[in-house]
Parts: structure tokens; sequence; C-alpha cells
């Protein structure tokens, strides 16, 4: 591990740990008298249940839930010769609790086993019945309340919930009953072609659309012969009447296989053609949405709430799968699809096709659409805008097809396959290339650039092809701007590999500059600037490698930003001057004057927002540049002086890209509203957000919380929110930034405030990913950080840490050399073992674990002692077992408990008191040995220390508990006590 821990450790002494350690819970069995922990050691279960009692009423019911959990494991089970009268009770309480906390199936289960020791019981009765309400199982809840007002007539309490609940069915069930009425009624009113009240049927339509959503009321429509009124909704044409259509059919098809089968036969490809045949956004994104929902049907089956004997009547839909796909690809070349429906189609592919995890083996959906439809997929990304008798495509119509193209190459999975792709797209370009003249060449070059932004692998073969560069150049001095256009933005394409950019360097940079010099239109001027940036950022960051003279990059970035600012220039030309300056970015200086023009930065960021979504790859490059937030290697010095030896190259830094450079830009753009920005492109169409981007934006979101001091801004703006999504799914590197930095957000923010209601609970899996061994000691150490946070908030979140698998990698990092992980890890498995399940693993027979913390208690290393024997507290506080089996682990056990007692620390003396009075409590054997030693003394001495209250009232209880085992005399404990 090469990351400097001694470094990142001071930095956060100075800001996260001083957040962080009121989540560190190693002291909470160790609460002051008249403060509220984990119960004491030694208490009898009426005590318990009364501070459970006190805690409930004070609010903090997670805390009176481990009380009565504590209490339950001291009472005799069921099955003993005197059964415990507390049980019941205790099951009672604990049922109040899980429904203050809204678990209503541990609430039901709870009270379920209260009713069972005592069926009488009229208050676990109606908690039951509450907890069944929320549940949905209203009959079984009506059975509860009856038996309640059985026992007590005369309750009004009772008789009132049994009244609501009943009107609650009674309408439900009337509801239910008159549905049909209401269904005929709203499609008469949306059928009637004399009706002029729009109003009215606006409203009809959105009941129709809501009663649809849920599977009641959908149920009842597609009962109701639902389907082949909506069918003669969408045949009227009308805008407003296909959107309620489209958008009920939805709610039909939602989840439910055999529907969706009825449907989709009902529905047929002409009249779905006909939908998507209209120039009409909202109808398109409504007609992806349906289209979606019969894919997820299809591949997924019915939804748990309704899987029954509907699933027997679908047995298998792959067939309509392929079927409807086999349309869809037909569709993307069809004369009379709309742009938007085009786009539509693209994204449904973007979205169904490739597998959703590559762990997956299966693949064949992918291979199937490549066999049957990769040549109108390159068709769609070979047209060339406003060409006579081209397809109609929008300015996200090439970048989707791309992104598809990418995913549909990504997920494949051996050089077969891949092997088969270039082979099917070089066959498809030489075609055009070869015998269509000009504007077949044309096609073959559009094609090229959408595979260069796509699967660059098959873009590159495709440039390999015999004349293809060279017709690129030529054609970038044609006197037709549509020819220009292509062979321009061709042209800026190829140049990504270094090879490419040689050649073009060599042969296009003078064509280039022309063009930009002399030509008459913006639109073929701005493609030439953004050649030439392209080809002058060939050097990277790489300082010593500048492609131009002094002052040409600046000159150029200068142009850009003019051309970015000029809100009276069309949106393509603002895309290209972003596209310009996402190269030129590279460059230290032109960062700096960019950051230093508001009214650039400002425009950059408003087409962050804006909706021309094929601009938010450029502006996140231009983003990642400004804040560095590129890979970096810092250079072995040894391996530089072996270079400069052989007289290589040696890449140099820039001045300006110095750290304190960089906190500043980052600055600039926080205050500019760059996380609100981000945080608009994730918000955006998802499948717009090519994985590329999303690491893009995952890295610009890790270098704005770098400082702690910035990440309540970044949390406010909603940046914690965007980084979710951007952890779950994108690139490994891409969810390995965002992670991290949810990381940093909640190491130093109260992380119910960062990520409130159960958004908290999507946090955990990306933390817990930062704990594989594949990623740097930083990002682990980091990740733990965060899980101590959050499993020191409630039990839910330690079960959900639990529930990820993440113990047995916390352990694992508990024998990490380095001390600052190892105590991480200590310190993240103190507050996890509050959790019961976690606090059972230490009582396994043949592990170390509970050894482990014995011997880390003894360990020089402050923080890393307290971290163990907090740990040891908690333990010994909820689990009685743990203390009597400590003396087994170790023969050094009481030097390391005398050790603790006698710290000059205060936390951890009352870390080891605890520990020790938890032991006394647990066995009287092991307070035998306790007392027999050293510990006797010591234990007189502490509790007679008037600075150290708390540890003083710990050391009499102890002493109090040998009295009451006979092992010393109440005189001796008085005195010790210091009491007359």
């Amino acid at each position: 591990m090469t990351v400097d821990f001694l470094h990142f450790y001071r930095l956060n002494q100075r800001r996260s740990h001083r957040l962080l350690r009121p989540r560190f819970l190693g002291t909470c069995p160790c609460a002051a008298p008249g403060q509220h922990g984990p119960p004491r050691g030694g208490r009898k279960v009426p005590e318990l249940r009364r501070e459970g009692n006190e805690l409930f009423q004070a609010g903090r019911y997670e805390e009176a839930l481990a009380i009565y959990t504590r209490a339950l494991s001291l009472c005799p089970l069921e099955d003993a010769v005197e059964p415990s009268p507390h049980r019941a009770v205790l099951h009672r309480n604990r049922a109040a609790c899980h429904l203050k906390l809204e678990d209503y199936f541990q609430a039901e289960r709870d009270a379920s086993k209260a009713i069972e020791a005592d069926g009488r019981d009229v208050k676990s009765l109606f908690r039951r019945s509450q907890a069944l309400q929320k549940l949905g199982r209203l009959d079984q809840a009506v059975l509860d309340l009856q038996r309640c007002v059985s026992l007590e007539p005369k309750n009004k309490a009772f008789q009132e919930a049994l009244r609501n609940l009943g009107s609650s069915m009674h309408e439900k069930m009337t509801a239910m009953s008159c549905t049909d009425s209401k269904v005929e009624q709203m499609f008469k009113l949306l059928l009637d072609a004399e009706e002029k009240d729009l109003d009215k049927k606006q409203k009809a339509a959105q009941n129709l659309i809501v009663l649809a959503r849920e599977e009641p009321g959908a149920e009842k429509i597609f009962q109701s012969d639902g389907v082949r009124l909506l069918l003669q909704l969408l045949d009227t044409s009308r805008v407003d009447m296909v959107l309620a259509a489209v958008r009920t059919l939805t709610g039909l098809c939602n989840g439910h296989r055999s529907r969706t089968a009825v449907i989709l036969a009902e529905l047929g490809a002409q009249r779905l053609f006909a939908v998507l045949e209209m120039e009409d956004e909202q109808v398109s994104l409504a007609t992806y949405s349906l289209l979606q929902v019969v894919f997820d049907a299809l591949k997924e089956g019915l939804q748990r709430d309704v899987r029954g004997k509907e699933e027997a009547l679908v047995l298998d839909t792959s067939k309509e799968l392929k079927s409807v796909l086999k349309q869809l690809l037909e569709a993307l070349t069809r004369g009379s699809m709309s742009a938007y429906g085009r786009d539509s189609i693209l994204n449904l592919l973007i979205s169904v096709v490739p597998r959703k995890s590559l762990q997956d083996p299966n693949n064949c959906l992918t291979l199937w659409v490549i066999d049957q439809g990769l040549k109108e997929i390159l068709e769609v990304g070979g047209t060339v805008s406003h060409s006579p008798g081209g397809l109609r495509v929008t300015e996200n119509t090439h970048m989707s097809a791309a992104v598809l193209l990418s995913k549909l190459y990504g997920d494949l999975k051996c050089d077969g396959e891949r092997e088969n792709f270039h082979r099917l797209c070089e066959d498809y370009v030489r075609g055009w290339f070869q015998d269509h003249g000009v504007p077949g060449k044309l096609r073959a070059i559009q094609t090229a650039s959408c595979l260069l932004q796509g699967p660059l692998e098959a873009g590159n073969r495709v440039l390999e092809l015999s004349g293809i560069l060279e017709s690129i150049l030529a054609l970038c001095a044609s006197s037709q701007e549509a020819d220009q256009l292509v062979a321009v933005e061709a042209l800026i394409h190829a140049a990504d590999k270094a090879k490419r950019a040689t050649f073009i360097t060599a042969n296009g940079v003078t064509l280039l500059k022309e063009i930009y010099k002399h030509s008459e239109r913006d639109s073929i001027r701005i493609r030439a600037l953004v050649g030439l940036c392209k080809l002058g950022s060939a050097g990277g960051t790489d300082f010593s490698m500048k492609q131009f003279a002094e002052g040409s990059t600046l000159k150029l970035a200068k142009q850009c930003r003019k051309w970015l600012c000029n809100e009276a220039i069309d949106a393509g030309t603002q895309y290209w001057a972003a596209e310009g300056l996402a190269f030129l970015t590279l460059d230290a200086d032109v960062k700096e004057e960019l950051l230093e023009d508001p009214a650039a930065l400002q425009a950059l960021l408003r087409l962050a927002r804006s909706e021309n979504r094929s601009v938010l790859f450029a502006v996140a490059s231009t983003l990642v540049n400004c804040t560095s937030s590129y890979d970096q290697e810092e250079p072995d010095p040894q391996m530089v002086e072996l270079a400069k030896y052989a007289k290589q190259h040696i890449p140099e830094k820039h001045p300006k890209d110095k750290p304190e450079f960089v906190r500043r830009r980052m600055r600039k753009l926080l205050a500019a509203g760059v996380v609100s920005a981000l945080t608009c492109m994730v918000k955006s169409e998802p499948l717009s957000l090519s994985p590329a981007c999303r690491e893009l934006i995952s890295r610009v979101f890790l270098a704005a919380v770098e400082d702690a001091e910035d990440r309540g801004a970044v949390v406010a703006a909603g940046g914690g929110k965007a980084l979710i999504p951007l952890a779950l799914e994108g690139t490994e590197t891409g969810q390995t930034k965002a992670a991290q930095a949810l990381a940093k957000i909640t190491i130093t923010t109260a992380p119910e405030m960062a990520f409130p209601g159960e958004r908290i609970y999507e946090v955990v899996r990306p933390l817990v990913g930062l704990l594989h061994l594949s990623h740097t000691a930083l990002q682990n150490f980091e990740g733990l950080m965060a899980l101590t946070n959050l499993a020191g908030t409630s039990e839910r979140l330690r079960q959900k840490i639990v529930k990820e698998k993440a113990v047995p990698m916390i352990e694992g990092y508990m024998f990490e050399e380095h001390e600052m992980i190892r105590l991480a890890a200590t310190e993240c498995m103190c507050n996890l073992a509050l959790s019961p399940e976690v606090g059972e693993l230490f009582l396994a027979e043949g592990t170390d674990r509970l050894k482990l913390l014995v011997l880390y208690s003894g360990e020089e290393e402050e923080r890393l002692r307290r971290a163990a024997s907090g740990t040891l507290a908690v333990l010994t506080s909820l689990l009685p077992q743990v203390g009597t089996r400590i003396p087994q682990v170790t023969v050094h056990w009481l030097e390391i408990l005398q050790a603790l007692l006698l710290s000059p620390s205060t936390e951890l003396q009352h870390r080891g008191v605890v520990v020790v009075r938890n032991m006394v409590a647990a066995n009287k054997e092991v307070a035998e040995k306790l007392m027999e030693s050293e510990t006797l003394e010591i234990l007189s001495v502490m509790a007679r220390a008037e600075d150290t209250p708390q540890v003083a009232h710990m050391a009499k209880e102890c002493l109090v508990q040998a009295v009451a085992y006979g092992l010393i005399k109440p005189s001796s404990a008085a005195a010790a006590a210091g009491e007359k």
C-alpha cells in the first residue's frame, strides 16, 4: 500500500475525525448514571423493563428495543420448567417499538408471540391489528380488533378502531364495485367526438391513468373491454387521446406477463408504429415507457403480489420478445418513422438488450440483435443530417446510436464474437464507400464517425479500410457545406489515437487552418477549430509536448469561449465550442482563463442543464480537466533519473496544475454552481449518459468533496442524491470514484441529513464495495470510516451492512498491518457489535475474534485500545457469555484488564471497568478470579476516585456484586467505597 496515511490521518484529525467520533459508539455501554445506554450486566429483568419503558416514553425507540431484547435474553425459554411471566410482556413491548420504527413485519411477529403466551392480551391483539393493517392484511386485522372488543366491550378506542377499519374496507369494496361504471363513463367521455369540454376530457384521461397504476383498477379496466376502447383512443391520432391511451396501457402491462401478451397481440405492429410516427416528443417518451414495461414484464414475469395462476397463461415469452425486437429493428429505418420515435427505439434497445451485469453468462439477446439488426443501427448512425431523402433524426440520434453500438460491443464475450462485429461493420461501410458515389462516401464517413464515438476499436478498424482517410481529407475542401460538415467531424473523431493524430497532423492541419480562416460559415469554422483544438492537445497534460506555437492554444480557446457565449448562434455550434474546450483544457493556461471568464463558465454550465444530451460528455470532460481529476501517476524518481541518463523524454507537469491552483479552480466552480449542473446531468434521461460520461461526472464529484468544508454545500445542492446512481451503475472506475465521494460525505456529515429517508440504505452497498482488496488502501480506509458512521446510526443500517456481507471483510482488515486501517476496522466492528447477529459471531467456536479484541485492548496504540476495549464493553453488556469466555481466549487477559484499569486515560479506565463489571455480573467463577488478583485493590482505589465519578460508580457496582457472591465482606466494600 503506497498511500501516505500519516498525511491523510493528520488531515482527518483536523477535519473528518472531529465529526466521526460521536458516531463511534464504543462508550455507549459505559454511560454515566442517569444516561441510557445498552443494559448493564447483572440487573434483573424488571429493572430492564422499567428502563426500557422510560426510553420508550422518551421517544428513544431503538434503545428501548435493545433493552427489551436484552431482558428477553435473560428470561427462561417457554419450554422451561417454570416459564418466565415476563416474556409475553417483553414481546408486546418490542412490538410497540417496531410499530414506532415502522417495521410492521417484526411488530406482527412479536405481537403474535405475546398472544401465543396469553390469548387474552388485548394490548398485543391491538398492536398486531395495527401491524396487519399496515401490511395490507385487513381481514386478519378485523379479526384481531373484534377479539379486542369482545374482551373489553366498553373500550372506546377499540370500538373506534374497528369502525374505522370497517369503513375503510367498505369504501374499498364499494369503490371496487362501482369501478366498472366509472371505467365505462370515462371511456364514453373520451370517445365522444361531440364533447367540447376539454377540462372534463383531461380529467377523465388522468383518472384512467391513475386507476391503471393500481393492480385492482388495472384488472377492472382489462376485464371491462378496456383494451379495445384504448385502441380506439389510439386510432383518433389526437395527441392528448394517444397520450392517455399509451399511459393507461403502460399501467395495464406493468408487472403482468399474461395481460402484456394479450395487449401486444391486440395492439399489433402497425398501430404501434403509427404512434411512433407521430412527431411529438411526449408521445414518443410515453411509448418508450410502454415498451420498457412490456419488455420488463416479458423478461421478468409477474410481480410477487400478482404471481399465481396467471403465470401459467404465458409459459414462454421469448418468441413475443424477439418478435417485438425484430419489428422495432425494422422500424428504425422506416422512412415514415418520426425522429423522436427513432430515438425512443434506440434508447429502448440500449436499456433492454445488453446484460445488466457482465457476471451473467447469457448474452444471447445481444448476439441475436447484432445478427438481425446491426445493419439497421448502422444505417441510423450513418444518416447524414438534412440530406435529401434521409432518415429523420434529432440532435441526439447519432449519439444514441453510438451508445447502443458501444453497449452491444461491450456485451460481447470473446474474440470470435468481436471479430464478427468488426466484419459486419466493415462490410457495411465498404458497401457504401465503393458503389454509391459521393453520397455513398459521405454515408460511409458518417458511419465511421458514429463508430468512433461508440466502440472505438470498431471505428479504428473502419478507418483502416482503403481510401477512407484520404476521402475525409479530400471532402474537407469540398464547396458543399454538408460534405464539409461530415468530413470535418470525421476528421475530429479520427484524431483520438496517436497514430491517427500523427497522420492527420502531417496531412490535415494546413487544410483545417485554411477552412477556419476562409470559410464564411460558422458551422464549418467551428468544426475546423475543434479539429485544431484536438490536434493541439495531442500532448495531453505533458507541458513539454506542445503541438503548436506558444500562444496558439490560448487563441483557439478564446475563440471557443466567444462562440460558447454567443446565444444568437445555433445550439450545434455551441456544442462544438464545448467540444473544443474539452480538448484545450488539458492545458493549464486554458483552464485558468476559462475560470476567469464568468460568462463562458456560466454558458458551459447552462449547456449541462440543457435538453441537448449529446453535449454532456464534452461538458463533463471540460470539468474533469479543470479540476485535474483525471488519473495521474507520480513518476518514480529512480525511473526519471534512468530516463535522463538514457536521454528519453520525461513528461513535465504544468506549473499551474499544482494542488493550490487546482483547489482554487474547484472553489470557483463550486461558487458558479457546478454541483447543481452535475446533478441535472445525472437527472437527465439515464440512457443518454454513457458509462464513460458517468465516470467523468463521478470524478468531478470526487474532486468537489475533497475538502471537508465543501461537502455540506455539495449535499445541499443535491450532490449526495446524485452520487448514489453513479455509484451503482457505470464503469468500474466510475462506480468506485462515486462510492469514494459518498464515503467522504458520510465521514464528515450526519448520514441522516446527507441521505434523508430510505436513501440512506442505498449508500451501504457502494461503501461496502470500497472494502474489496482490488481498491486502494485509502479507499478501503474511507469505506471503513463511513461504515463506522452508518453503523452507529440505527439497527436497520447495521442489519443492511450485515446483509451486504461486509462483516467478513471488516474482520479481515482488523488483521491489516497498517495501523490506520486496522484501527478503522476495529472501530467499525465496535459499532456493528451492537447488532445481536454480529455479537453472536464472537461466541462462535473455533474462531479468534474474541481473542483478537482482548489482545488489541493491550496494544500500545491508544486509539486501537479504545476501539477494541469499547467493542468488549458492548459485547459483554449485550452478551454475558462473552464475559465468561474472556479468560479462556488468552492467558494475558487479567494483565490486559488491569492495564486498562490503571491507564492514565479516563476513557480507557471507563471501558475497562465496564468490561470488569460485566464479567463479574456474568459468572461467579470469573468474579472470584478477578477478586483474588490485584484487581480488587485497583477497584477499591477507583471506587474512591472523586475526579472520575462515572468510573468510581462502576467500580462500586463491581464491589457490590462481589459482596453478593460472598467473595468479599460488606465492610470491606464499604471501606473501599469511602463510606462511614
